[in-house]
């Protein structure tokens, strides 16, 4: 079995491409399922906030007043509805890109079925999505171009998603497709049209028991528009239900290690952090990068009355 698994990653890592990004990725994406998927919505058990910010190739400044590096910040929330045997979740997400600023708002939910042991979720996610231009921080070399507008720039477009979540009691599996609506933006000129292509994300992760207090948890995550790919692989130790660290690898991107810790008497507040390396094609970027993730799981779950029995399995 574990030459099978080694043979598909490497199968894996040799067909993928480069991927065109158009939306942000984390580092942590193993504690960031609820932006991933959907059918993620309920499927701890608990309600929890999420707080994640990162700053890509920090440090990073253009040539020009382009707002310097990339950052994104993205805020989720997870609650289960016990009697409708479903969950309930909603992201907030705003990503900056120099003179372009990406705004996204989705609510979700999700229908939770047991099987076995086992919990099958499906889930859709509806909301908008918004593009911004700020077109006074170019410096064109003909300021008479007829695709230069004056000013910033803004456009609101419907959005749209639905994922399948698996969750057993040493293995997650999901499947979700963003963007089903494939939003298009042209600020009123048809030269300026582009749209956000429907995203795959694949992602899965194994927990293996390696002693009683020490927990190993390999992870992955695949995206793609559905020309190119981007693989992310992980591998997270956690010791006694309370202090975890590991490494991360995006393919033909960067090196990442991973570390956080669970505080509070029932480990209800969580913090983790970041930090990546580029390894390929630093002389275009600042060579690293940062992320920081804050989580709170309220005591009291206000869509039910079912007594919460918290299970570091399905928080990690």
């Amino acid at each position: 079995m574990k030459n099978k698994l080694f043979v598909l990653i490497g199968v894996v890592l040799f067909l993928g491409k480069a991927y065109g990004q158009q939306d942000p990725e984390f580092t942590q994406f193993m504690d960031n399922k609820m932006y991933y998927n959907p059918a993620y919505a309920g499927v701890e058990g608990l309600t929890r906030l999420s707080l994640l910010l990162r700053s890509k190739w920090t440090g990073y400044s253009g040539t020009f007043d382009d707002g310097g590096a990339p950052t994104s910040e993205v805020l989720t929330m997870s609650a289960p509805i016990y009697k409708l045997n479903s969950g309930f979740g909603a992201y907030i997400i705003n990503d900056h890109l120099g003179t372009l600023n990406n705004l996204a708002l989705q609510g979700s939910y999700a229908y939770h079925v047991a099987v076995k042991d086992a919990k099958l979720s499906f889930g859709v996610n509806v909301g908008f999505y918004s593009q911004s231009i700020d077109f006074d921080k170019y410096r064109p070399n003909d300021p008479g171009d007829v695709l230069l507008l004056e000013g910033k720039q803004t456009q609101f477009r419907p959005d749209m998603g639905f994922g399948v979540f698996y969750q057993a009691k040493n293995l997650y599996g999901s499947v979700s497709v963003a963007h089903l609506l494939s939003p298009s933006f042209n600020f009123g000129t048809d030269e300026l049209r582009n749209s956000l292509e429907p995203t795959l994300y694949v992602m899965g992760g194994y927990h293996y028991d390696v002693t009683y207090n020490i927990e190993l948890t390999p992870s992955l995550l695949v995206q793609s528009d559905f020309n190119e790919y981007l693989i992310n692989l992980g591998a997270m130790v956690t010791y006694n239900e309370k202090f975890w660290g590991g490494i991360s690898y995006k393919y033909l991107e960067s090196a990442s290690l991973i570390v956080g810790m669970s505080l509070l008497k029932d480990n209800s507040l969580q913090i983790g952090y970041g930090f990546d390396y580029v390894v390929h094609d630093q002389q275009a970027k600042q060579a690293t990068s940062n992320e920081l993730r804050l989580s709170y799981a309220l005591p009291i779950n206000p869509f039910g009355s079912r007594k919460v029995v918290r299970t570091p399995r399905f928080r990690h």
